[in-house]
């Protein structure tokens, strides 16, 4: 699905985020039930139209890997590619192996349309196995459906 001809909507540019930023991040994070944790503003971007934030999304760094995490769009603005155009920027912004997680088929299948695929968790590196030992406990207890996938076509 790496595409290139990607747009958003008249009023609405991508930047790097700032420290003004981090409550709106924070709360847009909190509001869609994501992973709280290592929410740090320098490593996001954000969708800013008309002077309000309405979609984020950040890449982790841990040791030989980062995670695309914590991608959020407003609920009044999806439908309008957001999203996509956000997650195609945060893989070409990649420069390790990309990972990420995520619950349900829904949101798996989004994100095998940008070639990631699923993987076990013995797969993961261990910085990520570290990180992500409470979603693999969840899923073997109470059947968490979290899907944890690996970016094939990082070059």
């Amino acid at each position: 699905m790496k595409q290139n001809n990607l747009s958003l909507p008249i009023g609405c540019v991508l930047r790097k985020a700032t420290s003004a930023d981090k409550w709106s991040i924070r709360l847009s994070v909190f509001s869609a039930k994501l992973d709280p944790t290592q929410l740090r503003w320098q490593q996001f971007w954000v969708i800013e139209c008309d002077g309000d934030i309405v979609a984020c999304g950040q890449l982790r760094n841990f040791s030989n890997a980062q995670e695309l995490g914590s991608l959020v769009v407003a609920p009044a603005w999806r439908g309008r590619g957001l999203g996509t155009f956000l997650t195609q920027y945060l893989i070409n912004a990649a420069t390790q192996p990309l990972y990420l997680e995520c619950l349900g088929e829904r949101l798996t299948e989004f994100y095998s349309g940008f070639g990631f695929v699923p993987i076990s968790f013995e797969d993961l590196p261990r910085s990520l196995q570290f990180k992500f030992r409470w979603s693999e406990l969840g899923k073997k207890l109470i059947k968490i459906p979290v899907v944890f996938m690996y970016y094939q076509n990082l070059t």
